[in-house]
């Protein structure tokens, strides 16, 4: 099996006071989820390894947030208020970076799938391996 070329693509926040870089390949696997905070934020998931994310501007700029076991630290920025991206509870070794802040330009194409995050305990072995390395 080929190993996929990543490329390093930009994103950020609204205001722009925050802004990354993630390495993704030309089609990414994206994840929608019905939990409480990304249903009602609209959090469109790309999980990466620690390795493929950058923060490159405004960790002064960021806030933090967690709720339930705590373990998930969803990041804001204080000026606008949105989450570009958090460290995820089911990926301790990665970033889930919000695909709707990636920069237009050279934005990876998109596959979609539902993930239920209402009943995370039972499905979220299902992401774990997503932050994993390709060897």
């Amino acid at each position: 099996m080929t190993k996929a070329t990543m490329t390093w693509r930009a994103g950020g926040c609204h205001c722009g006071a925050v802004r990354f870089e993630a390495a993704l390949p030309d089609t990414v696997d994206a994840q929608t989820c019905n939990c409480s905070i990304c249903n009602m934020t609209g959090f469109l998931h790309i999980i990466v390894h620690e390795n493929r994310f950058r923060l490159t501007q405004g960790a002064e700029h960021l806030t933090s947030y967690s709720f339930n076991t705590h373990t998930a630290k969803h990041l804001f920025c204080e000026i606008c208020g949105v989450k570009s991206f958090y460290r995820p509870r089911s990926n301790p070794d990665g970033w889930s970076v919000n695909a709707h802040c990636l920069d237009e330009a050279g934005a990876p194409a998109l596959s979609i799938t539902a993930f239920d995050g209402r009943d995370w305990e039972k499905h979220a072995g299902e992401l774990a391996h997503l932050s994993k390395e390709a060897s």
